[in-house]
Formats: C-alpha cells, sequence, structure tokens
C-alpha cells in the first residue's frame, strides 16, 4: 500500500492536481474531445484536470482514451488520441474495448445473485461443487474464498515470461478446467483465510461452478442475468476468437519488433481465453457506467449480499503485508478523503478501470490504450484520471 500511494503521490505531482476535479451540473453533462497533438484543455470544456489527464494523446505511454465521470455531484465526458497510428484518425468515444478484470465484478456479481436464491453457498467448499475438479489438498476453499482471493490457491502455469513470447501465443485457446488443473497441481500458497493474493484462479473456479450450479454456460448466465436487464447491447463475451467486434480504436505494446528494435506492435487481436470469467469481457464506457450506476445502487445485487462486495477480509496482503484491499468482486483505495470502490483492468493494449464513491456521488469508467497494459507499473494516463476524480490518496 505504501509503494501504490507513492506512486500515486508522483502522479499527482505530474498531473498538478491537489483534489477532485470540479464538474459541471449534472443536468449538464460537458463532453470533450482532445485533439491528437492538443497538450492543454480549453477553459470552458469541463474539467481542466480532467482534460489535462487524457491531453497530448497519443504520447509514449497511451495511443487514446475514452472517459466518463458521473453521479450526483456532476458528470463530464472526455475523449482523445486516435483510432490507430497509421490514419491518425480520432479515437472512436463509443468504441468497444477489452475490459480484463473489470469481468470479475460481473461474475461475482451473478455468484451473489445465485447466493440469494439460495442456489449458492458463499460459505459452502468449492470443492462440493467441483469435486471431480478440485482436490482434497484445497477441499477447504470455500466459495467467498474464491471470490475475495483468500484462498490460497496459485496461479495456472501458462507458457511464456516475456511479452515476445505470449504474443507469439496470443492464438491459443486455454480450457478453464485445465487452468484449474494446473493451478490446483501445485502447493497451497497459504492455508485459506489466512491472507490475500490477488490472482485469476479463483475467478475460474467462480465461473465454473456458476456453470455447475445453473446447468448453462457461464456466459449465457452473465447475458441474461446482467447484461440484457440493463440493456448493456455493446458487453459481450468473445469466446475463443481472438478479435474485438464493432468499433473498436487499435491497441499498441511496446516489444521487440522483428528486425530486432523496440517498438510499438499492434496487439489488437489477442486471443484471452486465458482469462474467461476472471478476464475475457468486451465493452464500452457507456454500458460500464450504466452497469456501475446499477451495481452500487442496489439494481444488480439485491438486498444484504450487496454488502460482500463493500466488505474487506480482515488479512493481510500475501506480498505486501497491508490490510486487504480486495473485497468480493471489487477494490477499494481512500482518495479525497473517503472510500473509493471499483475496479481496474488490463489486457494488452487496453486498460480499463470502473469506480464509485459507495453511494454513487462520483464515478468513473475509462478505456485507456496503454502501451505498458499489463507492465508492473500502472499507466500514467490512468493514475491520473483517477486523481483527477477523485484527489489525492488519504490513510
Amino acid at each position: 500500500m505504501r509503494n501504490t500511494t507513492r506512486t500515486l503521490l508522483a502522479a499527482a505531482l505530474v498531473l498538478g492536481v491537489a483534489g477532485p476535479a470540479a464538474l459541471p451540473a449534472s443536468a449538464a453533462t460537458a463532453q470533450h474531445t482532445t485533439t491528437p497533438s492538443a497538450t492543454a484543455a480549453t477553459a470552458d470544456a469541463g474539467s481542466p484536470a480532467l482534460e489535462a489527464a487524457i491531453a497530448g494523446l497519443p504520447s509514449k505511454d497511451a495511443t487514446a482514451a475514452l472517459v466518463r465521470v458521473g453521479g450526483t455531484e456532476g458528470s463530464w465526458r472526455g475523449s482523445s488520441g486516435v483510432h490507430d497510428l497509421r490514419t491518425g484518425r480520432p479515437a472512436d468515444p463509443g468504441a468497444r474495448f477489452r475490459a480484463g478484470s473489470v469481468t470479475k465484478v460481473f461474475t461475482a456479481a451473478v455468484a451473489l445473485q445465485l447466493a440469494s436464491e439460495g442456489r449458492l453457498d458463499l460459505d459452502r467448499p468449492a470443492r462440493s461443487y467441483l469435486p471431480e475438479l478440485i482436490p482434497a489438498a484445497y477441499g477447504g476453499v470455500t466459495v467467498r474464498q474464491l471470490l475475495d482471493h483468500t484462498h490460497g490457491i496459485p496461479a495456472a502455469g501458462l507458457p511464456g515470461e516475456t511479452v515476445e513470447e505470449w504474443y507469439e501465443r496470443r492464438f491459443e485457446v486455454h480450457d478453464p478446467r485445465d487452468l484449474v488443473r494446473s493451478a490446483t497441481a501445485r502447493p497451497r500458497e497459504f492455508a485459506p483465510g489466512e491472507k490475500q493474493h490477488y490472482l485469476n484462479i479463483g475467478y475460474t473456479i467462480a465461473g465454473l461452478i456458476v456453470e455447475r450450479v445453473t446447468g448453462d454456460s457461464y456466459e449465457h448466465q452473465v447475458a441474461a442475468r446482467v447484461l440484457r436487464p440493463l440493456g448493456l447491447r455493446d458487453t459481450y463475451f468473445p469466446g475463443a476468437s481472438p478479435r474485438i467486434e464493432g468499433r473498436h480504436n487499435h491497441g499498441y505494446q511496446w516489444m521487440r519488433l522483428d528486425d530486432g528494435t523496440t517498438g510499438l506492435r499492434d496487439v489488437t487481436v489477442w486471443g484471452t481465453t486465458d482469462g474467461w470469467a476472471a478476464g475475457n469481457l468486451i465493452s464500452t464506457t457507456a454500458d460500464l457506467e450504466r452497469f456501475t450506476r446499477a451495481l452500487f445502487a442496489g439494481e444488480v445485487v439485491r438486498g444484504p449480499l450487496l454488502e460482500e462486495m463493500f466488505t474487506l477480509p480482515k488479512v493481510p496482503d500475501l506480498t505486501t503485508g497491508a490490510p486487504a484491499a480486495f473485497s468480493v468482486g471489487l477494490s477499494m483505495k481512500k482518495l479525497g478523503g473517503r472510500e473509493v470502490w471499483g475496479k481496474t483492468g488490463g489486457r494488452w493494449g487496453y486498460n480499463a478501470a470502473i469506480a464509485s464513491t459507495r453511494h454513487g456521488e462520483r464515478t468513473l469508467v475509462y478505456s485507456v490504450n496503454s502501451t505498458d497494459a499489463k507492465g508492473k507499473d500502472t499507466s500514467r494516463v490512468a493514475l491520473n484520471l483517477m486523481l483527477a476524480t477523485y484527489g489525492l490518496p488519504s490513510e
């Protein structure tokens, strides 16, 4: 947590913000499109801090950004950068993008709906639902522990150690059951419920449990329970297809090129079956904003079970020793003196996030076409957007 705070503070100095952006009245939404060469925002187009966060794209760090800020405190929309580097035409603000681990929020919501219906027990061992897949060594892991990352199951073993190696394997199709077998064949990282380690594997297992208790595909359950009721017509699961259907801005990644030099490679076409229920959703900022508003208003998960998404387990993080920061589906940071709950996601070429204060006073949704979207450091553009929306970190 200390390193995260230091990074956020450094980003704040870059952006020059000391508090959350002042937004127009909620009745009037400001719309701003930054041209590819723009480096400063106009004073009358909305929030200067938000405009500054996405100005100057494409840059070394990102080629495009799409942003929606909303809630009862006001609203603002902006886009910047290019659709693709070859033509240089402006980024499409209605474009679809890979949402990465924002998928986990949808998975958690479906699991909690099933729990509210009595079809899924959060305190029941996951092995009781999938006895043929989860070995006895992990028999004590509960469904809740899968969802809040306190299960102790290690990551699945995927081949490759560099982005170049992963790029060469970008069209490989991964079966979620094989991923679970790979992970559970390894020694546990810690006893269930003792620590927290954020990984995809818990949500891969959760997706399989959804299928087992419903007798239906995970994708259809998300569509029937969340996408269709909310009218999220531009949100879908690509399955084994490595392409983004419909309008989309291209994603790029710094890597070694065929001639031995280092440069940006177009990574828009890339399979995501390794993510599945943990990270392969495709969406738009408009759809994710609608989902975020509905989720925080209690319209997706209803009743007491919604509090599972706003309850942090009282355990330390495995790596840092800091208090756990992930709940069921979401994570929490204190920014601008209040709790901000949400989820970020990253697939090569694309970073995405949803965030909100607890009662929807201020929401944020963004897609940033980061040029190192799965690197160890968060995109500077994404960090600046979070700070411009909510303010500086607070303890």
